[in-house]
């Protein structure tokens, strides 16, 4: 395997590192972090020293995008979806005062954007889809879609859809599968909507609720979601609500993911989620 080098122009403590994990520790929770890895070690160097990186060519552009790790993204995305499935027994289905929700987290060079709602009624599936989807929303909105963008999902089904041919074989038979009517097919439509909009996406699987600082931060998000939900109807914070978790869960400087979940735990009991 070739040897990267991932220079931190930006972090905890700024410098040219031989492997991820360490690099990671220089970023992690660290506001506006700067970092890229690079083939060479004068391309590092370069980008330490601010300089103008080479452009590369259409077939560099897209291996690039097919072996982009968080690494070398801008922008780095945390996608979940889940429910509590009371009916997840033999023979039993999602009943429908379950509760369900997603969530995202998208991490910018000088900020964190999240976002979670809730349904009662709907799948896992139907759950990770929508975070899916709502990130891609939000990016949209932010105006971000020619940056390098990074996904990082615990959801193989959504990460085959996109990767995997999956999605445009269900637009082909008219949003079916081959083997019968396709689940969410309004959901997968949004989907293909959005992701066109976007230059240079790539994806990686992370397995859930591990290690992994970022997925577990939207599975706690999803899950404060959850223990707000009331009433059997959809849930939704205002826009107020939204302001004030955004504010205080966002890292300050050098803070770490960690940190940041345990002041949305706190700052998300200061308030009720309001019903619709």
């Amino acid at each position: 395997m070739a040897q990267k080098y991932y220079a931190v122009r930006k972090g905890k403590k700024p410098g040219i590192y031989r492997t991820w994990p360490e690099t990671q520790s220089q970023v992690s929770g660290f506001s506006g972090a700067q970092y890229k890895s690079f083939a060479t070690a004068a391309e590092a160097n370069a980008f330490m020293k601010g300089q103008a990186e080479a452009k590369t060519t259409a077939k560099q552009h897209q291996a690039i995008q097919t072996t982009t790790s968080p690494a070398d993204a801008d922008i780095i995305v945390y996608t979940d979806g889940g429910s509590r499935n009371t009916g997840n027994v033999a023979g039993g289905h999602v009943r429908a005062e379950d509760k369900a929700a997603w969530a995202y987290r998208i991490e910018l060079p000088d900020r964190v954007e999240k976002g979670s709602d809730g349904e009662f009624g709907a799948t896992n599936n139907r759950m990770e889809i929508m975070a899916f989807q709502n990130a891609l929303q939000h990016l949209v909105e932010l105006g971000v879609t020619d940056q390098q963008i990074c996904f990082v999902l615990d959801s193989r089904y959504v990460l085959n859809a996109v990767t995997q041919g999956w999605l445009a074989g269900w637009k082909r038979r008219g949003w079916k599968r081959s083997a019968g009517p396709l689940a969410n097919a309004e959901l997968w439509q949004k989907v293909d909507h959005l992701l066109p909009q976007f230059s240079h996406l790539s994806y990686q699987w992370t397995k859930g609720h591990a290690t992994n600082q970022g997925n577990v931060f939207v599975d706690h998000l999803l899950n404060e979601t959850m223990d707000h939900m009331s009433g059997g109807n959809h849930t939704q914070m205002s826009t107020s609500e939204v302001a004030k978790v955004q504010t205080e869960a966002t890292p300050k400087h050098g803070q770490t993911t960690a940190q940041s979940v345990a002041d949305l735990s706190r700052s998300l009991q200061d308030f009720p989620l309001l019903d619709n």
